[in-house]
């Protein structure tokens, strides 16, 4: 049994980790891709930047708040390699030319607002330290990022999705981040969580008022779409025409972090209880008859 307080243990040497049963029990399969801590010794080689400054690109210990579900028989799918080594929240188009040697063709890349801000598919730079790499990185490396770390976790989430639908009827992907705490606005209390499903692209509207319902009902105030409406999983693997639907959920580090927002506080315990909690509520809205729906 996990302890909900502690730290969770030093990261196995895989690039994907998959906890749950081999069959999902739930349409809910949950995704954590951002909180890997497996720093490769290429990375930290070729780095001007040492790993204590790149783990500012992690979803800090999130991954503690979500693995827990698998005891209770979730499908949980958790990218194990750091951000800063490539992001899986990416297309596989989100590449700044000037990092990779020789250059790739800038016809087929796509030039995002995350690309230009130095946060594509490999991550650039960090604000107040530059950029991560000494020089550019080689076109056969990058590719070797993206056929073993990369493409394995999206297509084990993609197995995952499929299995829960041929099983269901149904699948919800519930991709799972942290966030920074946020500014007051116009003298408001900012957002502790915020849910994303690409301003209604990417899930039917049921699912995000059914999470919006379960944390306002723990305490919790919530945004929608505002400032994080879903990145590249979401609008990858949400096809709610095909009854697979994406969100995302960001939660405040402050809620789960010590004052420094780096190690696991006891608040951990009570944000474990409400993403199981909005992962059970899911499952229900998911699997619940057509006429209860309506009724709603």
């Amino acid at each position: 049994m996990l302890d909900k307080g502690r730290a969770p243990d030093p990261p196995a040497a895989d690039p994907v980790i998959r906890l749950g049963p081999e069959k999902p029990l739930f349409p809910v399969i949950l995704s954590v891709p951002h909180a890997g801590r497996l720093y490769p010794a290429r990375l930290l080689h070729d780095a001007r930047i040492g790993e204590e400054r790149l783990r500012a690109l992690e979803d800090r210990h999130v991954d503690m708040l979500v693995t827990p579900l698998a005891e209770s028989g979730f499908t949980v799918i958790v990218g194990n390699v750091a951000r800063a080594w490539i992001d899986l929240n990416r297309s596989e188009r989100e590449i700044d030319p000037e990092m990779i040697i020789p250059q790739p063709a800038r016809a087929g890349l796509e030039a995002s607002a995350k690309v230009r801000g130095g946060l594509g598919l490999v991550p650039r730079r960090l604000a107040r330290h530059g950029n991560i790499y000494r020089q550019p990185i080689a076109a056969a490396d990058l590719a070797n990022r993206i056929a073993t770390a990369y493409r394995p976790y999206h297509a084990t989430l993609s197995d995952a999705l499929d299995a829960a639908r041929r099983l269901f009827g149904v699948a919800i992907l519930l991709d799972c981040h942290s966030m920074p705490p946020l500014r007051p606005k116009s003298g408001q209390a900012p957002a502790e969580i915020v849910i994303g499903d690409r301003d209604g692209q990417s899930a039917a509207p049921a699912f995000a008022a059914r999470i919006s319902l379960h944390c306002r009902k723990q305490g919790f105030r919530t945004a929608r779409n505002a400032p994080y409406a879903g990145g590249h999983i979401l609008a990858r693997h949400g096809r709610p025409e095909r009854d697979i639907h994406a969100l995302q959920l960001e939660i405040c580090r402050s809620l789960y972090l010590d004052q420094a927002l780096d190690k696991p506080a006891p608040g951990a315990a009570r944000m474990i209880t409400l993403v199981e909690a909005v992962a059970q509520g899911l499952s229900e809205e998911a699997l619940s008859p057509p006429d209860a729906l309506a009724a709603e």
